[in-house]
């Protein structure tokens, strides 16, 4: 996975990379904050970012908050990394758009165990916005039926916008994705069918319809 990292302590940054490397991902690194925004506002910037919470040009939080203000579908998951332990001060990252955080000196064990958390949470977010895509997908093909029509008292047919009588399957399927299965209802079976059959010579048979109990 690409993971940006924004640190500005070029120590850190290169433990940094180097531990990130050594696990696999591809490592995208900046010394401030203006940059990592640079970075993520490109169509494949990476899909997590580790930002240290003071920088210069932006800060930690601001890069997040600027970050979740693209309204991305699936937006970068963003983990703070700080020197900050105050639990007020974490609450602020947190509510600024930050995903996660972790504090100076980061843990090797600590550090694999956030990128985790959020390797599952990209992967359930790109689920969910697949999701998304075909449900909008399906609902861009859906035609629906407004407004009133004009319709023979007679025959049923429909008036349509250029005054041509259409029939109503007809109608319903140019304007809808409703496709028809056709049948006679039981009062069209006795007032409609039978007698023709009777005038056919065609002797009766048994209603193809259940009598009521």
């Amino acid at each position: 996975m690409k993971i940006l990292i924004a640190e500005d302590e070029q120590v850190s940054r290169l433990v940094l990379e180097r531990t990130l490397a050594q696990w696999g991902h591809e490592v995208v690194s900046t010394s401030d904050g203006l940059a990592a925004w640079e970075k993520l506002q490109a169509e494949d910037a990476p899909k997590l970012a580790i930002l240290d919470w003071m920088m210069p040009g932006l800060d930690g939080p601001d890069v997040c908050r600027k970050t979740r203000e693209l309204g991305r579908r699936e937006p970068t998951y963003c983990i703070l990394l700080t020197a900050k332990v105050e639990k007020e001060d974490i609450a602020a990252g947190l509510e600024g758009g930050a995903d996660d955080y972790i504090t100076k000196p980061f843990d090797r064990r600590e550090l694999r165990a956030r990128v985790r958390v959020g390797e599952r949470m990209l992967e359930l977010r790109h689920g969910l916005a697949e999701r998304v895509c075909e449900l909008e997908s399906a609902l861009a093909q859906v035609e629906q039926l407004r407004g009133l029509l004009p319709i023979c008292s007679y025959c049923k047919k429909i008036r349509t916008d250029g005054n041509y009588w259409q029939e109503v399957e007809a109608y319903i399927g140019d304007h809808s994705k409703v496709q028809f299965s056709h049948g006679i209802c039981p009062d069209c079976w006795h007032d409609v069918v039978e007698p023709e059959m009777s005038k056919m010579g065609i002797p009766a048979t048994a209603s193809p319809f259940p009598l009521p109990d």
